[in-house]
């Protein structure tokens, strides 16, 4: 069966489920899937009974699609992703971007839990992501491109849309929220990365470091959506604090996820 036959069954499901115009659509990271049950006149979807939807198999990720109305706009959320860690193809990890847009959503926000890398963050800070480095050994696009999904060669130069960053960064700053900037680096997991990996990825440029987010803003691209990234920094990386643990990013994103939802749900109003 091919990409787009499975997207066909897919999307008539979705539809037959009460699902109709979507502007965003969400993907929430470890920990932050909490503001999905903020969107009001919901439809909850398990992610087991869509047609060719993987399950999400991580501590922190419900595993359903939620959709409905959220500051004004349409959204279609994800509550956990699928990651390559797990043992699915990227095909597969990009799958519900691929479904966002064939429903005709415009933009993407996403976000995620990740490692600080840069020496000036702290556990608990929100990052706007403005670029990133694909480090995890494959991409998404490998393969027969169809032409009518998107261009063989996209282009990746403003992959994180630069006004909403600019409406973000207003949004922050009128909320009191202290937001960072910076670039995140995708490892392929699940170890987290060595003090030298980190070395690596701070002289590379990166600011934070994690195992999402990179192949779903790559297919988001390809398929002509806006993307606006967020990150929750939810520890520092291997060699500068102690010891790593998901627990720890769990705690953490519950402590910071009340900054976390009014910043997403008052830029969304402004978007």
């Amino acid at each position: 069966m091919t990409l787009r036959e499975k997207l066909t069954e897919t999307v008539n499901y979705i539809h037959d489920q009460g699902v109709d115009r979507v502007e965003f659509g969400l993907i929430l990271g470890s920990g932050l899937g909490e503001l999905a049950e903020e969107i009001k006149d919901a439809t909850v979807i398990s992610y087991q009974d869509i047609p060719h939807f993987p399950e999400s198999t991580v501590v922190g990720h419900a595993g359903q699609l939620v959709y409905g109305t959220l500051s004004g706009k349409k959204v279609l959320a994800m509550q956990g992703r699928f990651h390559y860690y797990e043992g699915h193809n990227m095909q597969t990890v990009t799958y519900p971007v691929r479904v966002m847009a064939a429903l005709k959503a415009h933009s993407l926000i996403v976000t995620n839990a990740c490692g600080g890398v840069n020496t000036s963050f702290h556990p608990g800070d929100l990052m706007l992501i403005t670029d990133q480095i694909n480090y995890m050994g494959t991409n998404p696009l490998i393969g027969t491109n169809d032409d009518e999904m998107g261009p063989r060669f996209p282009d990746m130069s403003h992959a994180y849309n630069t006004s909403y960053q600019e409406v973000a960064k207003k949004v922050a700053q009128s909320l009191g929220i202290h937001l960072q900037e910076g670039v995140y680096m995708a490892f392929s997991g699940p170890t987290y990365e060595t003090p030298a990996e980190v070395r690596f990825a701070r002289t590379a440029g990166a600011d934070a470091v994690g195992m999402s987010t990179v192949p779903e803003v790559i297919v988001a691209v390809h398929s002509g959506l806006k993307v606006l990234g967020v990150s929750c920094i939810t520890n520092l990386a291997a060699g500068m604090q102690a010891n790593l643990n998901h627990e720890e990013v769990v705690q953490t994103t519950e402590r910071v996820k009340e900054d976390f939802k009014i910043l997403i749900k008052n830029t969304l109003a402004k978007l």
